[in-house]
This record gives C-alpha cells, structure tokens and sequence, in this order.
C-alpha cells in the first residue's frame, strides 16, 4: 500500500515529494479509527511552521484534508462505528498520510459527513470552510449588516468567505487579481457589491472602498497578504497586494482587520490610527486550531458546520476537476508553489 510522503531539505525552503510503501496498518488504536479514504484535498505544506514546532522527521506524511469510509474503530471510540461516513482534518504531527487508500486518525479530529455531499466536496471544502468560518464568525464576529472587504476573493478560500458572508447578511466588496478572476466573482449569487480589480496596479483599494462605504470605511477585512514595504522593496509576488497603510485608511471605526500576514509589522504611527479608530488586528493561523488541543470541542463545533452549511447548499467549493492517487505527486509540486486557483482534490 503506498502513500505520498516530502523529504524537507536542509534549509526547509525546498521539498521533494515521494510515494513510499507502507506497512499495513496495526489494529487500531483505543481512541483512532482507520478510516478508507475516498478522497483527499491538497494544500500547500507549512514547512516553516513544521520546524518552529520541533517537528523534525526524515519523511513526513502529505496529505490531511480527508473523507472516508470507517473500516474499524478502537476500543475507546464513542463517536464513529464502522461503515460511517466522515470527514476531517488529519494533525499536523499524524504518522500516516491522508493521500493513501486507508489511513489512521484520532476521533476527535472527525465529523459525519451529510448524506448528500460528495466525497470530493467534503475533502475539497473542509479546511477553507474552517479558515473562513475562523475570520468571519470568530476572529471578527461578523453580524447583518456589516461591510466586508475579502481580498483575492476567487481563490479557494475567498470564494467560500464570500458565500458565507452574504449568508450573514453582509455587505461585500472583493478584489480580482485578473480578468478571469473578475468574470468569476461577478458570476457569484447573490451579487458582490463592488469587485475591484487590481490587476493592472492602477485602481487603489482604500479609494474604491471608502467611496463605497459613503467615507465611512468597511468594518472588517481579510487579507489575502500585505505589503509592509515600498514596491521597490517587496518581492515581484507581493506586488498586487495592498500596502498595511491601504489597509488602515479603509478601515471603519470600531473595525476588525484579519490578516494572513504573519510578519507583520505596525510602526508607532500605523498603532495610533488603529487606536484612533478603535480598530483590532487579529491573525489568520490556518492551525489555530491545530495547535490548541484544549479547544478541540469547539473545533468539531466548527468542522460540523462548516458541512452542515455546505449540505444547505449555503455555499459551494472552488473545485478542479478530481485527479487520481498517481498523479498527486505532480499535483502536489505545483500546490507547493501556490500556482493553483482551484482547489486540489484526490480521488480514490
């Protein structure tokens, strides 16, 4: 049975990816099920976060965002039976890769998948569907008939941020990095308030969202990124992203700003405007989560709804046409590098 696995370089900045025989799996643990995937999303690999937790391995399993079929279950599972449906996200410190036909995963890191989602579906929207439900509902507690700036709003996860919001009854402007990425957002139902393309560097973000909010500024943001730099400094990949100044002047009064940045840096200045208008910055950590083991009942609250949502039709992945187990390899070198819109699924 085989399984796709990364080899870290020396300076983690480089990563190969390998299918690697495995042993078949042992009677499962007290709190696991073995679980038969039916398919497996595909996201790129936080290296850097890997090394800053330790995590120091020869091989490394790929592969985490899983639905499946359950095959057996230990002794102290109370959740799952065989023959159930089910879908989660495998830890970062799992021993056995989601990209393999039957893996290994602790109970508590699953949910029931709804009878009427598909196996691609569920796998394709589990951790987006997380991430945006974080930002919106926890990070910055989105109500009816707030205004919400979502950055990028054609990737994967700003697609499914976008749907969710306007769920809540909220005001959405969105940025297009392309002119594919604007036909796209301007398909979505019900309709975006402004789309605002970026692409050709020449419409500035802060002006369209002020003179679309009456002057008053939106009341919660998620980035996509920042510039912290002038654009000479900045690497030619940032160079579409807004400036942390942008930013700060289109914030409203009593605004909430998530960012994806996890280096960012506010100057004296950029802190006093934020407390002038009462502003919060909070951080985007896709492992939140994760990382947090105290906080595992409110994270299967989360893995819940996010399928429930997704089984109301409330909102809808960005998907790519489903790949077989042996063309993960060549999918995963291309995920690695943040070059697909759509949303990698393997299926088995």
């Amino acid at each position: 049975m085989k399984g796709l696995y990364f080899q870290p370089s020396s300076t983690n900045e480089e990563i190969t990816f390998l299918f690697q025989e495995r042993d078949t799996l042992p009677v499962t643990d007290d709190n696991f099920v073995k679980l038969q995937v039916k398919a497996c999303a595909l996201s790129p690999i936080n290296t850097k976060l890997l090394a800053e937790m330790k995590m120091e391995k020869d091989l490394f399993p790929v592969g985490r965002e899983v639905a499946g079929i359950v095959l057996d279950v230990g002794s102290k599972v109370s959740f799952f039976q065989p023959d159930d449906e089910v879908v989660g996200i495998l830890p970062l410190d799992s021993e056995a890769p989601g990209l393999c036909e039957v893996t290994q995963v602790h109970e508590h890191y699953l949910v029931h998948k709804p009878e009427k989602v598909s196996w691609t579906e569920a796998a394709g929207a589990i951790r987006d569907g997380v991430r945006a439900c974080t930002a919106l509902y926890y990070l910055s507690h989105l109500s009816p008939g707030k205004s919400v700036l979502i950055m990028d709003g054609a990737s994967a996860f700003g697609t499914i941020a976008i749907q969710l919001a306007h769920h809540r009854g909220a005001k959405v402007i969105s940025t297009a990095c392309s002119l594919e990425d604007k036909q796209h957002l301007e398909r979505i139902r019900p309709s975006i308030a402004r789309v605002i393309d970026v692409s050709n560097g020449k419409v500035h973000v802060a002006e369209s969202c002020l003179e679309e909010t009456g002057g008053l500024g939106v009341d919660i943001v998620i980035d996509a990124g920042v510039r912290l730099y002038s654009k000479d400094d900045e690497p030619a990949v940032k160079l579409q992203l807004p400036h942390k100044h942008d930013i700060i002047t289109l914030l409203g009064v009593g605004g909430h700003w998530v960012t994806t940045e996890e280096n960012l840096q506010l100057d004296p200045p950029d802190s006093h405007c934020l407390f002038l208008k009462g502003a919060t910055v909070a951080f985007l950590n896709d492992e939140v989560w994760n990382l947090s083991n105290a906080q595992q009942g409110k994270y299967l609250c989360i893995l819940k709804d996010v399928m429930d949502k997704l089984s109301a039709g409330i909102f809808r992945p960005l998907l790519d046409e489903p790949i077989p187990l042996y063309e993960a390899k060549a999918s995963m070198e291309i995920v690695q590098k943040n070059q697909e819109r759509k949303k990698q699924v393997v299926q088995f």
